[in-house]
């Protein structure tokens, strides 16, 4: 009986020490994604031009990064605020924990060297080795071209200069606070295809502007959906009710089989038009989403063009997406 509980309490000591050692590793020698590189980005005007329409049109960051008017549809960007952060992406909104956009204004980059913002970009870790929360989806654009990240880099230095030390620090959840230093991972990136491969730069722009992230449905740890990869449903709590994303697979009767080119391209122009208001509202008097049509409106068709092509190649599936309930009406649907 002795011998076996010191056999039992020397295994419960070995998984603790294992456990603990684990523990220290995670924190300690994770993130592992190497220095920051060394790098001058050229902040010529075609550099800052290119820089400004994919911040602001493809991976949105001036979207994330800015006050958003919900008082208006699909929430547009405040006049005055862009880049200055302090958006919160909450527990209720189903994250594992509290997490704030940064600012990124010449305010606060100013003093991060052009290679370790490129480097939070890319792999998620900041300039004090921070691993990120991949709510800006560093993961996607880890894989994208250097270049393009190196136009945003010098575009973000253009922004008016705000001070914002007012953004609280975040707040994971356990054990997320731990999980999260083992996302980041290196990246090299890739050569941005020629637009007329239009099949592999439609696969580049989606990546690039995240459709899947939001377009794919999760679990609720967070986790996507397999098999459901752009077939919508993924909840998006709203003052006034859940929102959900839609199947924008080639699914003829739940997602976009039926759509052509020109429509797909017409629904996100529509939304350049003053006082945009999104066609769910004429249904549903409280909608909203936090789609951000305003600022894809700003996509040239070129490149709405081939996200199509690239989303009409992939797998159909089918899945029907209840758009939006209304608070106090909630189910439990996707």
């Amino acid at each position: 009986m002795k011998l076996a509980l010191r056999i039992f309490l020397f295994l419960i000591g070995g998984i603790a020490l294992l456990v603990a050692g684990s523990v220290a590793y995670i924190k300690t020698a994770l993130p592992n994604v190497g220095p920051a590189p060394e790098l001058s980005v050229q902040k010529d005007s075609a550099h800052v031009a290119r820089g400004k329409y994919l911040a602001n049109h493809v991976a949105v960051c001036i979207d994330c990064h800015s006050e958003r008017n919900w008082n208006q549809s699909s929430g547009p960007v405040i006049p005055g605020t862009e880049g200055k952060g302090g958006e919160a992406f909450t527990r209720e909104q189903g994250f594992p924990g509290t997490y704030y956009a940064r600012n990124i204004t010449p305010a606060h980059l100013s003093g991060w060297t052009d290679g370790e913002i490129y480097r939070t970009i890319t792999t998620g870790v900041t300039k004090d080795g921070r691993a990120l929360f991949p709510v800006m989806p560093y993961g996607n654009y880890g894989q994208v071209d250097p270049d393009d990240i190196k136009a945003i880099i010098a575009y973000v230095r253009t922004l008016k200069p705000i001070e914002n030390n007012a953004i609280p620090d975040r707040e994971p959840d356990f054990p997320m606070n731990l999980i999260l230093n083992t996302i980041p991972v290196k990246s090299e990136g890739t050569k941005r295809p020629d637009p007329s491969d239009t099949l592999a730069y439609g696969k580049y722009m989606t990546t690039f502007a995240s459709c899947g992230e939001c377009h794919t449905p999760v679990d609720d740890k967070g986790q996507f959906l397999p098999g459901l990869d752009f077939a919508g449903g993924r909840a998006f709590p709203m003052p006034k009710g859940t929102v959900r994303s839609m199947n924008i697979t080639p699914d003829r009767e739940t997602g976009i089989g039926s759509w052509t080119k020109e429509t797909f391209v017409a629904r996100f122009k529509a939304a350049q038009q003053p006082d945009y208001k999104h066609p769910a509202t004429a249904e549903y008097a409280d909608f909203n989403t936090i789609m951000p049509w305003i600022m894809y409106s700003g996509m040239s068709e070129q490149d709405l063009g081939a996200i199509f092509t690239y989303l009409q190649s992939l797998k159909p599936v089918k899945n029907s997406v209840e758009k939006f309930v209304p608070k106090g009406k909630e189910v439990a649907s996707r």
